[in-house]
């Protein structure tokens, strides 16, 4: 009989002007592993930040019972005491510092006063072997990627006699391998008595590992459905998710492309600290007038690098090749240049290359294109607010106004500050760089129809994605990356995930 090791109870949590959380109820048994899923903004990181103590006991309401006893959890430090300890979607491992450092920060292996290397290396090096790392423990951080520090932060967990494991989107930025190896890991700690948490938006990787999963909305919970007693599909995750059936993932399109607006001719990208490593590879590309082009290739291709270097050249040195914009060669070796000859790229890292932060929504929308914005050399505050307005109204950003930060949004409305800013600078191409990546399907949905608007309207726009069924389920055609060569150019009609991974696999000649 499977026994509850938590129970939070009419949990309510409120900030100014905004209720995150209403009478949410969850219930986990020890050892299973426990998916939440929902919308961005429906609540799930706030109540995970309730059970960690991160929002401490007497800014909410209800109650938390962890092992039988209400918990009143004044900070981070008392529920990792208790053995909850919760890895956030943002790593806070410091690229500084060694491994077995960023395991035993704060929980420092010491003797008389000083730590103890030996100890602290020696009990690292157990913990790596426990996640399947094999790295040295003073190796430092920044010298790992991002799969392994994931399994390092695992590790730090596991340092704390970790009970309850919270993973907050923990294969976002992942690639399908480390994926993998995670899913496996934590499949394995449940064969220890570990229970986990996991909030994600990938439904294939919900029903490969959890037992269970809670949908929450709009800050309710909606139900709690088994995934081992009952055949459970996609669809029907989804359905809880945003209230109602997606008929399909993708809306429909009736594309009107037109003429050439961008051609990308025998464009050549070296790497920028290394000049011998070529890293895009004489690659040629075009994109018409209503058009959506896909690019699809493996980490590593030069997906994002080709995009970047062709914006402005803010990625690589020694690059040759033509750029072309309505049958004219143009100069592009500038953001500001790139700019202004109405190119835009909405890079895949939001966070920390697209948006500013602790800047409100206004701010962030109006900054790539503030000279329509100008009178008398200084910009127009009244004019501002109400462009930043109707683009949250036409965008459906959920934020109570523009004034709000644009850091306490959520991943789905941070990705259509991001597209506005661009919408308002009004490109003529728009290169969208994994654009729905880390966001729930009822906002990529969103996103896709805003692609859709975008293409109507005549702009030219490439999309960039890993995901090989968003490319197929939007785009007109696919060009096809593989070890920074352009591989294939396939139409829609031709294109299936086989076709497209045997293109996207393809060795040089």
């Amino acid at each position: 009989m499977a026994h509850t090791i938590l129970e939070m109870k009419d949990i309510t949590k409120t900030f100014p002007g905004v209720k995150a959380l209403q009478n949410v109820n969850l219930q986990v048994n020890r050892g299973e592993v426990h998916a939440i899923c929902g919308e961005n903004g429906a609540g799930k990181s706030t109540l995970m930040k309730v059970l960690s103590g991160v929002y401490p006991h007497g800014t909410y309401e209800g109650d938390i019972v962890f092992e039988n006893d209400v918990m009143s959890f004044s900070g981070i430090r008392d529920s990792e005491k208790s053995g909850i300890v919760i890895i956030h979607q943002e790593l806070a491992l410091s690229p500084y510092l060694s491994i077995a450092e960023n395991i035993f920060l704060g929980n420092e292996q010491s003797k008389r006063g000083f730590i103890d290397w030996d100890s602290t290396n020696q009990e690292a090096a157990k913990l790596l072997a426990r996640v399947g790392l094999k790295e040295n423990p003073i190796t430092p951080v920044s010298q790992i990627g991002v799969g392994k520090q994931q399994l390092v932060e695992i590790a730090k967990a596991l340092s704390k006699d970790v009970k309850l494991l919270i993973l907050d989107e923990p294969t976002a930025a992942l690639n399908d391998d480390d994926s993998a190896h995670l899913l496996d890991l934590i499949s394995h700690l449940r064969g220890q008595g570990i229970t986990s948490i996991i909030i994600s938006h990938k439904l294939n990787e919900i029903k490969a590992i959890a037992d269970k999963v809670t949908i929450i909305r709009d800050g309710r919970t909606i139900e709690t459905l088994d995934l081992q007693e009952d055949e459970i599909s996609e669809e029907r995750i989804i359905k809880g998710m945003v209230g109602r059936d997606l008929e399909s993932r993708y809306p429909d399109r009736t594309p009107a492309i037109g003429d050439e607006v961008l051609r990308i001719e025998d464009w050549t990208v070296h790497h920028p600290q290394d000049p011998n490593r070529v890293i895009v590879d004489h690659a040629n590309l075009n994109v018409r007038a209503g058009e959506v082009v896909g690019i699809a290739g493996l980490m590593g291709a030069g997906r994002t690098e080709l995009a970047m270097s062709v914006f402005g050249r803010s990625y690589g040195k020694g690059i040759t090749g033509k750029l072309y914009k309505n049958g004219s060669e143009i100069r592009a070796h500038s953001v500001k240049e790139a700019i202004g000859h109405g190119l835009a790229y909405a890079t895949e890292d939001r966070k920390q290359f697209g948006l500013n932060l602790i800047e409100d929504i206004k701010r962030n929308i109006s900054m790539a294109a503030l000279g329509k914005l100008a009178r008398g050399g200084f910009v127009d505050a009244g004019r501002e607010t109400v462009v930043a307005n109707d683009y949250r109204k036409s965008m459906n950003i959920k934020a109570p106004n523009v004034e709000a930060v644009t850091g306490k949004l959520s991943g789905g409305n941070q990705q259509k500050v991001v597209l506005s800013k661009w919408m308002f600078s009004d490109p003529d191409v728009l290169i969208l760089d994994e654009p729905t990546r880390g966001i729930d399907v009822g906002a990529k949905y969103e996103i896709y129809t805003i692609i859709n608007k975008l293409a109507s309207e005549g702009k030219a726009v490439i999309v960039i994605s890993s995901e090989l069924p968003e490319l197929l389920g939007i785009c007109d055609r696919i060009y096809t990356l593989s070890e920074g060569r352009i591989t294939a150019d396939v139409p829609i009609a031709e294109a299936n995930p086989e076709v497209l991974m045997q293109y996207m696999t393809k060795e040089k000649d």
